[in-house]
């Protein structure tokens, strides 16, 4: 990761369903950014607190809660959480970062 992806560039994270095991840490981590739907998996929330079910939509990532989202996709039990910065796309944490 180069110094500006993870402290500086503005970030856009998205979650996997097909791999989200439905173990809640990034509801706990993040609640702002992540919730529950239905089905039990997490998704993302836009800034109107909307949940993001499309497939891969993602959403920006608050400056103040940017460690807590990185931190989220570190720990994630099902690697499903895809964190990017917001220009280039480059990821930040995650399964391809």
């Amino acid at each position: 990761m180069s110094e500006s992806a993870g402290t500086e560039a503005p970030l856009r994270v998205w979650v996997d369903q097909d791999l989200c095991t439905g173990d809640g840490l990034c509801v706990q981590y993040a609640p702002e950014v992540f919730e529950f739907d239905i089905d039990g998996l997490a998704y993302v929330k836009g800034d109107d607190g909307e949940l993001r079910t499309a497939k891969g939509e993602q959403v920006p990532v608050p400056g103040r809660l940017r460690l807590d989202v990185i931190d989220s996709a570190k720990e994630c039990p099902g690697d499903c959480i895809h964190v990017v910065r917001a220009d280039d796309g480059l990821p930040v944490a995650g399964p391809a970062a």
